[in-house]
């Protein structure tokens, strides 16, 4: 990975989150037009989708020898992260399933979600206060 390497890191990560912001705009635009509004199928085709990457580069980075973290940048941190960071909260959870710390997975996903719902509507109220 000798040219993405001499990349900064930062800039893996910045052009890699605007190609996933990008792609989940397209993604809920397309499901928007052919799904309907009914129900958010833009967000659950990403977060499904998102996750099921995420898997798959992390289960693939694990077999190559080199420029393991340069593609951890770009394509988990970078690209994932701006197509959907569920992909990486649901890493962190496998991630402590597979350390055996399955209380504070349980805890950490719970707390995460009913956190961040709490914190929107905290957010909504004070903006409208």
């Amino acid at each position: 990975m000798p040219a993405l390497s001499s990349i900064p890191p930062l800039a893996l990560v910045a052009f890699g989150g605007a190609f996933g912001a990008c792609m989940r705009y397209l993604v809920g635009r397309w499901t928007m037009m052919t799904l309907g509004i009914g129900l958010p199928y833009g967000t659950w085709t990403v977060n499904i989708v998102g996750g099921l990457a995420m898997g798959l580069l992390a289960g693939w980075l694990t077999r190559i020898d080199s420029g393991s973290e340069t593609l951890r940048l770009l394509l988990g941190v970078g690209v994932l992260g701006g197509f959907t960071t569920f992909s990486a909260f649901s890493l962190d959870i496998v991630t402590m399933i597979n350390r055996n710390e399955i209380g504070l997975a349980a805890a950490y996903a719970v707390s995460s979600v009913a956190g961040s719902v709490l914190a929107l509507m905290a957010g909504v109220w004070l903006a409208r206060a």
